[in-house]
């Protein structure tokens, strides 16, 4: 009985989110869902801006009730936004870079293979291989992207949204536990499985994951 209690002490909590695009009130009820469900964690998966515009309130809410952030840059932000936001507020950009928390290691990569700050699919790829280095030897991964990978179902809902050969090069490569992805609001919600990989697109409303 010690021991099952022990068991889900340990778990990981997590509230994953993307594309507020500056949505102060979103940003706001989000970092309210985050204090009422005691989460460990809450992860951003980019596009937290609208084309580079309104980065005020977005970061705040969370740093306000002490939640643990971490982020990445989607294709409405730069690297260097990205970057501003988490020196600003004393969290951790995680593009191209990774964490270690509760034995669970989390690494990841922004940006986008499409939109006003593309990169390109063997950079995507790349950065998520430097994260994933320092974390190799844990047996929970969670990968989190701003886009979708390629032939998953998120694909379907849109024609305008390739997904990423890089981020499905890495689930084929890495494969991690979960990876966390939105860029796609269409499919917000989805879950499917690649692989051992579940992939969950978190979109604006958030998500609730743990493992």
């Amino acid at each position: 009985m010690v021991k099952e209690s022990h068991k889900e002490e340990a778990k990981l909590k997590i509230l994953a989110a993307g594309d507020i695009h500056g949505d102060r009130g979103l940003a706001e009820r989000l970092a309210e869902q985050a204090e009422r469900e005691h989460v460990d964690l809450v992860i951003l998966c980019g596009d937290l801006t609208f084309q580079e515009q309104s980065t005020e309130g977005i970061i705040g809410p969370f740093v306000k009730r002490k939640e643990r952030v971490l982020l990445i840059p989607g294709n409405h932000e730069t690297v260097a936004t990205a970057d501003f936001l988490a020196e600003l507020y004393k969290v951790k950009n995680l593009h191209g870079y990774s964490v270690k928390y509760k034995e669970v290691g989390i690494f990841g990569a922004g940006g986008a293979n499409i939109g006003l700050f593309q990169i390109p699919e063997e950079e995507i790829y790349a950065l998520l291989k430097k994260g994933h280095l320092k974390i190799d030897e844990l047996k929970k991964k969670i990968m989190v992207t701003h886009v979708h990978p390629s032939g998953s179902k998120m694909e379907k809902f849109t024609k305008f949204f390739p997904g990423s050969t890089g981020v499905r090069k890495a689930i084929d490569t890495f494969k991690p536990d979960i990876l966390l992805c939105s860029h796609v609001h269409e499919a917000e919600g989805i879950e499917e499985m690649i692989g051992k990989t579940k992939v969950i697109n978190v979109g604006r409303r958030g998500k609730i994951i743990e493992l």
